[in-house]
């Protein structure tokens, strides 16, 4: 091909689609709760679905380093094999034990997903990062989607049974995993096989820091640009680093990025509010089969995971477009929207309808997406490459850390074992101690800034 990076883009594209591609997905708590499987809902709740969380936050850490290590491909080969295995022993496995060693697979197919979004940047040159990151987000949204609502169709109109979802869902995997065999085979990585990549570095924060996305912090700390020591961080090492020295980098540069507050506070926002979008989204289906079962009423799962799915990427792309001073704003923007979610979630407990709890949800997960993606950005704004790396791991490791909690507590067996409507009473208290937070820390801010504006015109008028 003419274009070096359209070859892997492509590849990468195809194994996105499939490996989203889930029409079994939005019926998964039916499925297990049916003949097929023939569990209980405490069994499921409480025993199996709990294992993904604590397999997940287990295998993050080694896996983001082994992923930098073994330069991506083999852990995209790896997280096919184990949706293919998960999906496998769905069809063909039976009893509450194999269904746990389900969620261990699917933890760990979770876990390596960092592979796909960091394997690109690798193989392509920094003048096209935005342009392949789009399409690699954008196809995995349209394949969820797609899955969803063929899964819908196929069940309610086809009056198919949802173990042949499972089977398409599995056949969508095995495409899936013929792709990341043929991918090229990256020369260098972040942090282990360094050669290029400082120029490949400075070039990614130049992109990021011109970009029209999102309009970037105005606070003096985070609009800083990298200092002599990252420089020197990223041009140094041009061979490969060992373990030991890795690991010190990595230390050094978790507290000059942390030492930031406003990448601290959006970090902060990132991690509490990723802890109760995966517990909510995690257990949402056990609260519509509570409200409404599947086995003596329609369900429209799969619609609704269609529409929020492609709302949320529309919201995701329309802000965007919106100039806001997030640097001044940001914390009570997120106290605001976090209350609009704690609200949704209380209505999914309180409104005991399921059309309530399909529309709160469709809400929820729309105001997720798009906050997340102003955090995102508000994040990387003034960030290399490797610092966004390692900011976006450890942020999901303390949400995983969280969310292992709230899952201990709440959840599990050994918890306090609630029943599931009152999890989500649990959910949406959480959503608001967080815009509390959010709250607080938006009036200081503004205390602050209103206090030293104060300062400097009485300075002025001394002068």
């Amino acid at each position: 091909m003419s274009e070096p990076w359209l070859y892997p883009t492509v590849l990468l594209c195809i194994y996105g689609f499939f490996s989203s591609h889930r029409p079994l997905e939005a019926f998964l708590m039916p499925f297990l709760m049916g003949p097929d499987k023939n569990l209980t809902e405490t069994e499921v709740v409480s025993e199996i679905y709990p294992l993904w969380t604590y397999s997940y936050l287990a295998l993050l850490f080694p896996v983001f380093l082994a992923t930098d290590y073994l330069r991506y491909k083999p852990v995209i080969i790896l997280q096919a094999a184990s949706y293919v295995v998960t999906y496998a022993l769905l069809v063909k496995a039976q009893g509450l034990q194999a269904m746990q060693i389900v969620e261990v697979f699917f933890g760990l197919a979770t876990a390596t997903e960092i592979a796909y979004y960091s394997y690109i940047y690798s193989v392509v040159e920094p003048s096209h990062y935005q342009m392949v990151t789009g399409f690699c987000r954008s196809v995995t949204l349209l394949g969820s989607a797609m899955g969803s609502l063929l899964g819908q169709i196929l069940f309610s109109v086809a009056d198919i049974a949802l173990f042949y979802l499972c089977v398409i869902t599995l056949v969508s995997f095995c495409i899936a995993f013929v792709a990341p065999w043929f991918l090229p085979m990256p020369s260098k990585s972040l942090f282990f096989h360094q050669s290029e990549s400082s120029s490949q570095d400075e070039a990614v924060l130049e992109t990021v820091n011109t970009s029209p996305l999102i309009e970037k912090p105005e606070d003096p700390e985070s609009n800083k640009q990298p200092n002599a020591n990252e420089k020197t961080t990223l041009k140094s090492n041009t061979s490969s680093s060992g373990l030991l020295d890795v690991l010190k980098m990595l230390w050094t540069d978790f507290l000059q990025c942390y030492s930031s507050s406003t990448l601290l506070a959006w970090s902060v926002w990132w991690a509490l509010s990723t802890c109760g979008y995966l517990q909510v989204i995690n257990y949402a289906q056990a609260l519509w089969e509570d409200i409404l079962t599947s086995k003596n009423y329609d369900i429209y799962n799969g619609y609704v995971e269609t529409i929020s799915t492609l709302l949320g990427a529309f919201a995701a792309f329309v802000v965007g477009y919106v100039k806001v001073s997030w640097a001044v704003w940001g914390e009570l923007a997120l106290c605001i929207f976090t209350v609009v979610i704690a609200v949704c979630v209380y209505l999914m407990y309180a409104v005991r309808n399921i059309w309530v709890c399909y529309t709160s949800y469709i809400i929820f997960r729309a105001v997720y997406m798009l906050l997340i993606t102003i955090a995102t950005y508000q994040i990387a704004a003034n960030l290399s490459m490797k610092r966004y790396a390692l900011v976006f791991g450890v942020n999901t490791f303390i949400a995983l850390s969280l969310q292992m909690l709230l899952t201990v507590i709440v959840v599990d067996s050994a918890g306090l074992h609630l029943e599931i409507s009152i999890q989500f009473l649990i959910y949406a208290s959480y959503f608001a101690a967080v815009a509390v937070i959010f709250f607080i820390a938006g009036l200081y801010k503004l205390f602050r800034s209103r206090t030293s504006g104060g300062q400097n015109e009485l300075s002025s008028a001394e002068a």
